[in-house]
């Protein structure tokens, strides 16, 4: 197993500074444990700074946000520097037991925080930092990745920002967040952090990623990686998944379809249920493993005694249950939809730069045809309006428009121009 940054893609500014922090950890760590063993048996405590003259300014800090642009790395980025800090060598190794189980999801000492749903409630988060103030089980960092930051409440971020002001000696925080912007976190936990900027990588790197891990095809990986725009994960969808091809396909056939109003309309609904079906693919399974399991802990299908009364009386575990499934479903058609926007925004993009004779290569090299014969028709102008109408679709969204009403707005302007 290679070490715990390989699969960080195109970040290498971001990986020596992670690498110097873990090493920073470990010589704490050893600090600590060289001035117990100097105190003798009586003390028993553990130091609460930072022994051994370890110069925070390049060094360690209890916490960390993680920003830059979707397919950037943020989660990929924690995760790693979560296993380099619970590594016993404190590299990053990747092989020793630390490394082994932070990666795999399993280590005591380290909660992923991944919202399934809209947003991160309080009560999650102070649960979450009641935990974080135990002691490591292992004895080195007890660690608490959040990933997608910006989506705490503000009582969240008011129960978290508490933790960060007062942290334990041995825990560490590591938030993931788009920017650094009060939008997406704010500006008192943003002063009580130190910033790791991550950049999208380019597609060469994504391409040569895809084939050395997922021994994908060098020219798929390319054109995957390409069409992607360098985010890692929707290029391996690309490259891997037929049915994510065929809806690619389907949303870049969306210039096409607009001839007019009604056109328009008809194009806005198949993009909103294409984006349902497939979110409703990826989380029925899981929901109906979640149900079944909560069914069989409260004694469904049970004959002894009080069991029929024990699952009538569930009836409200049940219930939050369903209230969490369907915030999950909301989010996972959001996203769904998001990719696609993502696709169609690259679309006009090509039709914008061949409009303008900029040098650069196509995001969709399989419709670059269709956009070269867009900038024809539109010019530059009118390319930007239709890109402009798609990101501003994405921001209405995002500020919890309902889906079909910013996509029908969406797709009146860009038949409109």
């Amino acid at each position: 197993m290679s070490d715990v940054f390989a699969d960080l893609v195109g970040q290498d500014e971001a990986v020596v500074e992670l690498r110097r922090a873990a090493a920073a950890a470990a010589a704490v760590l050893r600090a600590g444990a060289a001035a117990l063993v100097a105190a003798g048996p009586v003390s028993g405590a553990e130091p609460t700074s930072t022994p051994g003259g370890v110069d925070p300014s390049t060094g360690m800090t209890h916490a960390w946000i993680f920003t830059g642009p979707p397919g950037s790395g943020r989660s990929v980025a924690a995760r790693a520097f979560a296993a380099a800090l619970q590594c016993v060598h404190g590299t990053g190794c990747g092989e020793c037991p630390g490394c082994h189980t932070t990666m795999g999801g399993t280590n005591a000492d380290v909660r992923m925080v991944v919202p399934e749903g809209l947003s991160i409630g309080v009560g999650e988060m102070r649960a979450l930092v009641l935990r974080a103030a135990s002691t490591p089980a292992g004895g080195r960092w007890q660690v608490v990745v959040i990933e997608d930051a910006d989506r705490l409440t503000e009582a969240a971020g008011n129960a978290l920002l508490k933790a960060i002001e007062e942290p334990p000696p041995r825990t560490v925080f590591l938030l993931c967040a788009p920017s650094t912007h009060p939008d997406d976190i704010s500006v008192t936990i943003r002063s009580r952090c130190r910033v790791v900027p991550l950049r999208q990588p380019p597609a060469t790197a994504v391409a040569e990623v895809l084939v050395r891990r997922d021994g994908i095809a060098p020219d798929v990986a390319q054109w995957a990686a390409a069409a992607a725009q360098g985010h890692v994960g929707r290029a391996r969808r690309l490259a891997r998944d037929p049915e994510a091809r065929k809806r690619r396909e389907a949303v870049l056939a969306v210039p096409r379809r607009l001839t007019g109003v009604g056109a328009a309309f008809d194009a806005a609904s198949a993009l909103i249920e294409a984006a349902e079906a497939e979110a409703e693919a990826s989380v029925t399974e899981a929901d109906t493993t979640e149900r079944a399991a909560l069914e069989t802990a409260l004694g469904a299908g049970g004959t002894g005694r009080g069991a029929a009364g024990a699952i009538r009386g569930a009836a409200g575990q049940l219930k939050e249950l369903e209230k969490r499934q369907k915030s999950r479903a909301t989010r996972a058609q959001r996203d769904a939809l998001d990719r696609a926007l993502v696709d169609l925004a690259g679309f006009y993009r090509d039709a914008l730069t061949m409009a303008l004779r900029a040098p650069v290569a196509p995001v969709h090299t399989d419709t670059a045809a269709l956009a070269g014969a867009g900038a024809q028709k539109w010019d530059a102008e009118g390319s930007l309006r239709r890109l402009e109408a798609v990101l501003a679709c994405r921001a209405a969204i995002e500020a919890n428009v309902k889906p079909r009403i910013a996509v029908e707005a969406m797709m009146l302007a860009l038949w409109k121009g």
